[in-house]
């Protein structure tokens, strides 16, 4: 475990709303400053082109109102927010008061309209039926199978229907290449994620993969996508 990825254990009452049994990387400005450091010398780009082909698959459309689960400190918001454009809305909620007041400050920055708040994906503080969207990347890692199933359930309760998941999560070291990626708590099978959405009601339930420009003839890559889409009925 990494010395600023702590354990949260719930409590009773209101204030376990924003508590998680999940890890937390609670460094604020500092990771951004490890992410550029990563994406720069060992991903080669490739985190910010996760970003943006999560983005890609969850095919945005302007006006749609759109939640980021384990938003960090914002990447994946901002690259949303232009593509709901004014009509629409984006919302991220983090468990690290860190993160969001990072996210914070670099929306205010670029006069970004997003709305950061401190959330758990266990008990997300939303009413049934508010997102068209909702996406989450290199978060699911860092959560137990139990605490994945009580996640999607709770991101299919407040998707409308027809809404759209997307996940973007690095893959376990032995799904890689030469185990060339150590970077975040471990990783996820992608398979097993995919059938943990299924298994939250999700339909047309598809996976896609990212390969290392390191390791380009690797067939397995280093992270990989899960979509899936709430049914209608």
């Amino acid at each position: 475990m990494h010395s600023f990825a702590q354990p949260r254990h719930s409590k009773s009452g209101e204030a376990s709303k924003k508590i998680t049994r999940g890890l937390i990387l609670d460094i604020g400005w500092r990771y951004d400053l490890m992410e550029c450091f990563f994406d720069t010398f060992l991903f080669r780009g490739k985190l910010r082109e996760l970003q943006q082909r999560t983005a890609d698959l969850a095919h945005i459309q302007p006006g749609e109102m759109v939640l980021d689960v384990g938003c960090g400190t914002g990447t994946l918001a901002m690259e949303v927010e232009p593509r709901v454009n004014a009509k629409g809305h984006v919302f991220g909620i983090d468990p690290s008061a860190q993160q969001i007041a990072r996210a914070r400050s670099k929306a205010a920055q670029r006069n970004l309209s997003i709305e950061f708040q401190t959330g758990v994906i266990e008990n997300l503080d939303f009413p049934d039926q508010t997102f068209d969207v909702v996406v989450s990347t290199i978060m699911m890692h860092h959560l137990s199978e139990s605490l994945k199933r009580r996640g999607l359930s709770e991101i299919a309760r407040v998707l409308k229907p027809g809404g759209r998941l997307v996940i973007a999560d690095f893959k376990r070291p032995e799904e890689r290449a030469a185990q060339a990626v150590r970077f975040g708590a471990g990783g996820s099978r992608i398979q097993n994620l995919a059938a943990l959405v299924k298994e939250a009601g999700f339909s047309q339930v598809k996976t896609e993969e990212m390969q290392l420009p390191r390791f380009p003839a690797h067939s397995a890559g280093f992270a990989g996508f899960v979509c899936g889409k709430k049914p209608i009925s």
